[in-house]
């Protein structure tokens, strides 16, 4: 491999800022890192569901014919694929952009080899996209040990960066008494609040014998069902999520175990360790280390769950104070873009 180090730099992304993938991945690296780079997205937007892009079909038609001409205009690039460039793929175009760059690197953050494989899913694969760039690119970019091991099978030229976060960014938590009532937050996107309702039960037992409440700080507005009537929703904004967080007292990630989930890579987490906040989520995937490292509380079952709030607001304010320095300190050492720069820049052999 050569040095690319004077190389410009392309990134593919099916998504604009707003959508949390294509954001933490790609764009935050380059706001991070100051670094010029053309920035081809397919519509720019949040969301490529059906429904949304029917409604524009000269954009999408455009979308499609300027992807289809991009390999013949990136052969002295370095270009950073992230996920799929196109919903209307199956890999086809991806392989051939990581093939004509000059360094093509795929990244992905999720465990897309395991995506459905129904409906239009079955005919424009997740799977197959994913497959065949990491096949054809370079380096492959992987969120996390899961992630990257299954990558390998297809290209031994594999690296894993976490899904990274600058503690700047964030107001850590400095006053760690609890007012009544104790508050719990989950801040996610509106395709994965549904992992919520599989700790209603300890949830609504907290709710009923501690008044515990539940910030929902999503661009989402799902019915919870029976935690609505302990949920108050904030709207995600990229100006003030960070200081809405560190309102509350402690931050819940619950995940079921499955191939798909054992791919994600603790960004909830993350986010809360960077606020200082104590936290508690299901060991499953990368969440297993974020909470070791970070004097988190794992718990699997719903007496877990129950336990673990209940230790939260219970112990004194100089314990929770502890975990959520720890957890500070863990993000900053281990899952911040200083701590991964230099792997980030070797991967797309940047100087």
């Amino acid at each position: 491999m050569n040095s690319l180090s004077t190389t410009p730099l392309r990134t593919v992304t099916s998504y604009g800022r707003r959508a949390g993938s294509a954001r933490v991945r790609v764009f935050d690296w380059l706001d991070w890192l100051r670094l010029p780079a053309e920035s081809s997205t397919y519509l720019d937007g949040s969301s490529n569901a059906p429904s949304s892009l029917i409604r524009t079909p000269r954009r999408l038609l455009a979308a499609e014919v300027r992807l289809r001409r991009l390999p013949r205009l990136i052969e002295h690039e370095t270009v950073l694929v992230s996920r799929q460039a196109s919903p209307f793929s199956n890999g086809g175009v991806e392989a051939r952009l990581l093939r004509r760059a000059a360094h093509g690197v795929y990244d992905f953050d999720d465990a897309l080899m395991h995506s459905p494989s129904a409906g239009l899913s079955a005919v424009w694969s997740k799977k197959r996209v994913w497959a065949r760039s990491v096949a054809a690119a370079d380096v492959v970019i992987a969120g996390n040990d899961y992630l990257a091991s299954e990558a390998a099978a297809l290209n031994p030229a594999v690296i894993v960066v976490p899904s990274c976060v600058n503690p700047g960014d964030y107001v850590p938590k400095a006053d760690f008494g609890i007012e009544a009532p104790p508050r719990a937050v989950w801040l996610g996107s509106p395709s994965t609040e549904a992992y919520l309702t599989l700790i209603a039960t300890p949830l609504l037992a907290l709710h009923r014998s501690a008044g515990l409440r539940l910030t929902v700080i999503s661009a989402g507005h799902a019915d919870l069902g029976s935690l609505e009537q302990m949920v108050d929703r904030v709207e995600w904004s990229p100006s003030s999520f960070a200081d809405d967080l560190g309102h509350a007292d402690f931050g819940v990630m619950p995940l079921d175990d499955t191939p798909w989930t054992r791919g994600k890579c603790a960004y909830k987490l993350l986010q809360y360790g960077a606020t200082a906040l104590p936290m508690i989520g299901s060991p499953v995937g990368a969440n297993t280390e974020v909470l070791r490292r970070s004097d988190g509380l794992a718990a699997s079952s719903a007496d877990d769950w129950v336990s673990a709030m209940e230790a939260l607001v219970q112990e004194s304010p100089e314990r929770r104070a502890l975990r959520g320095a720890t957890g500070l300190q863990a993000v900053s050492e281990g899952y911040s873009f200083a701590a991964w720069e230099s792997t980030w820049r070797s991967a797309l052999n940047l100087s």
